[in-house]
């Protein structure tokens, strides 16, 4: 394959026999025993290099991020020829995922880049209105960020931007984790809307990009349940307990973290809300709340992943089990229960077993009434599973088997 116009020929990153199949079905992921390291040997590259990646008869496949010390060996960033990774190609998949997110969320906050499934594998971008948050997660991202941030402000022209390079997915990559203002300014906090509900969302100092704007689409779906005595466990800042208590109910949120609960009392305070905040591990208050009698209309079960890794399936699969059930020995006769799963490895008929199970051992009842998933800013990629992360499902739990 010639370079296009007139670019210089980029290394050669090539393939095993029939290794290619996946890839040409539209898959991203190149792991490093698919590679032929006999001809083109994975450890001579340093991490974020980009390559021509190659059939074992020499096709080309696209253009991939590399790093040789992860067992994902290379991420496909394009399959065109004539676009090679750089600003003009995150203009490219900026402009197509706009395109998307300004059909289904005028309000303008949304994710607007979701990695895989916007053709940026490692790439986050989440939007707040005038303020943007980008998360790199690979080498290959981390060696461009400079294109990235130009590029986003060729496109948006946000007031700010901030890079929340501190999760834990860029141990794997083997990059540092920190927190920096790429250009403009960024305040701690900025308004976020969901439905008819105005938030503050931390983006300094809160968890992943500041916001989980993956269950908004739940969380505004499940306005038109009831809204009574509520216990939002999990709750980081509150959105799924503060929409219930803005429509009438009474709301008390569990987290384990102190910075969450001030953040939640915060936003109680600002939006005339009276909250109560209990800080612990779930599990240790939720059997509190039981021994005390407490009881609640509605109980949100959201935690963070259980089931990080397919070994930590079965031990994953017994914590969801377990936290289900101390969620219906504190919930009324008849009350809902939103059960939530960001575990990939953990499918929606695993969790709906799980629900069943603890439903049993109560001798209660309980009827699946909606199954959420992310939220439509967060779009699966068809050929890769893991893409698919995030259930939701919404149930009746009635007091005694019938």
């Amino acid at each position: 394959m010639k370079p296009p116009s007139g670019l210089p020929e980029l290394p050669e990153l090539k393939l095993k026999a029939r290794e290619d199949r996946r890839i040409r079905g539209g898959h991203l992921w190149i792991y490093s025993n698919e590679i032929d390291t006999t001809q083109t040997p994975i450890k001579a590259f340093e991490p974020g290099d980009v390559v021509s990646l190659v059939s074992d008869r020499g096709h080309f496949l696209g253009y991939a991020g590399v790093n040789p010390h992860s067992l994902i060996a290379a991420r496909i960033l394009s399959r065109d020829p004539a676009r090679r990774p750089g600003q003009g190609l995150v203009k490219h998949r900026l402009n197509v995922a706009l395109k998307l997110r300004d059909q289904l969320y005028p309000d303008r906050c949304y994710r607007l880049m979701f990695g895989e499934s916007d053709g940026l594998p490692g790439l986050v971008a989440d939007r707040f209105g005038d303020y943007v948050v980008l998360q790199a997660s690979t080498a290959a991202i981390e060696r461009i960020k400079g294109e990235v941030v130009d590029a986003v402000n060729a496109v948006l022209d946000p007031v700010g931007i901030l890079w929340r390079n501190d999760s834990g997915a860029r141990d794997m990559e083997g990059l540092e984790q920190y927190v920096e203002v790429a250009c403009g300014d960024v305040p701690e906090r900025v308004p976020v809307r969901e439905g008819a509900m105005q938030f503050m969302a931390p983006l300094h100092a809160g968890q992943k990009t500041g916001w989980f704007f993956d269950q908004r689409d739940n969380r505004v779906r499940f306005a038109r349940y009831p809204a009574g005595k509520t216990l939002d466990t999990f709750c980081y800042t509150g959105a799924w307990g503060l929409g219930l208590a803005a429509r009438g109910g009474q709301s008390a949120f569990v987290d384990a973290s102190a910075q969450a609960l001030a953040w939640v009392e915060e936003e109680g305070q600002r939006l005339g809300l009276p909250v109560e905040t209990l800080q612990g591990n779930a599990f240790e208050v939720l059997r509190g709340l039981r021994d005390e009698g407490r009881r609640f209309d509605t109980v949100i079960v959201d935690p963070p992943a259980f089931i990080k890794r397919k070994k930590d399936f079965r031990q994953g699969l017994a914590a969801y089990q377990r936290i289900n059930e101390l969620a219906m020995r504190v919930m009324e006769p008849d009350g809902w229960l939103v059960s939530c799963s960001c575990s990939h490895h953990l499918s929606v008929s695993d969790l709906t077993a799980a629900i069943q199970r603890a439903a049993r051992h109560l001798g209660r009842f309980v009827q699946v009434t909606e199954i959420g998933a992310q939220s439509a800013d967060h779009p699966l990629h068809p050929a890769i599973p893991e893409t698919r992360y995030l259930k939701a499902l919404v149930c009746r739990v009635v007091g005694a088997d019938s």
